[in-house]
């Protein structure tokens, strides 16, 4: 079996698969440590090295730190990634300990401020007394490997803390709609792209809405879309092994949509496309 693409994370040198574990599907509930354990299992099986979660996913840090307390041997195998809400540096210091402790793990290789959406929040983490300085004070300690930020409602507010803050990565929405909206790809992608900041890609299938049965694209054709932007991973959140092996075979075959086969895609959501941007809030 072909390994996994490979691109490299930003300015960290480090090489990940080009498709990683997201953090939705079966990671996002409670007391399904089962299911939950076979999707992890599949995804280390499969070759993908990059596994998304945060603090506020329900079970997800319970259902690693399980994994992790089986599996010791792989984990400098495995870029791990947690996220925090807080925006208190108190309070994410508490949080990134707890997460830690949850996730049974010395320390984390990416910890991101989770779902900036305001200017307001962009000041209050900024402050003497905000999370951001809990980020940077965690990297300097050796208790996180890198720092990022993600966000999905106002690409200017995301697009600023990647030309501010001293970030690794940033998680931001890559799919058609996208393409057809602009903002996310168009400014903050290439804002991070100069800064060497490594670009995460989410909300790669609109959390399935974009692949129903009522003339949905094929996942594929959607991972394949996310893949073709200048992107280090793409992530994809899945609800059972077999998913976890669909999206491999992408991240696998390494093939990426022609321009012409992008530009049909995102013409083809544009009709719809602040419909489908629910992720954004009110545009």
């Amino acid at each position: 079996m072909a390994a996994l693409v490979t691109r490299t994370f930003g300015k960290t040198g480090r090489k990940v698969t080009a498709v990683g574990l997201g953090g939705e599907g079966v990671l996002r509930t409670y007391n399904r440590e089962k299911e939950a354990g076979a999707v992890i299992r599949e995804a280390l099986s499969a070759g993908i090295t990059y596994f998304d979660s945060a603090a506020a996913y329900a079970g997800s840090e319970d259902y690693y730190g399980a994994f992790w307390s089986h599996h010791p041997g792989m984990r400098p195998v495995i870029l791990q990634t947690s996220k925090s809400a807080n925006r208190d540096k108190a309070a994410a210091e508490l949080g990134l300990q707890q997460t830690l402790t949850r996730m049974n793990l010395e320390y984390l290789d990416l910890w991101q401020i989770h779902d900036l959406r305001t200017f307001h929040e962009l000041r209050e983490l900024e402050g003497s007394d905000g999370a951001l300085g809990a980020f940077v004070e965690a990297r300097d300690a050796g208790l996180v490997r890198h720092i990022g930020v993600t966000g999905h409602h106002d690409p200017a507010v995301l697009t600023y803390a990647v030309e501010n803050w001293p970030v690794d990565a940033v998680m931001l929405p890559v799919n058609p709609v996208e393409g057809a909206l602009g903002g996310f790809l168009d400014a903050t992608l290439p804002a991070a792209r100069d800064r060497g900041v490594a670009v995460v890609g989410m909300k790669v299938l609109g959390a399935s809405h974009y692949i129903s049965p009522e003339g949905g694209i094929p996942a594929e054709i959607l991972i394949r879309y996310a893949l073709s932007q200048d992107i280090a991973v793409a992530i994809v959140g899945c609800s059972s092994p077999e998913e976890v092996r669909t999206l491999a075979e992408v991240g696998r075959s390494g093939e990426v949509l022609s321009e012409d086969e992008q530009q049909a895609l995102v013409d083809a959501f544009r009709p719809y496309a602040r419909e489908l941007a629910y992720y954004r809030g009110t545009l």
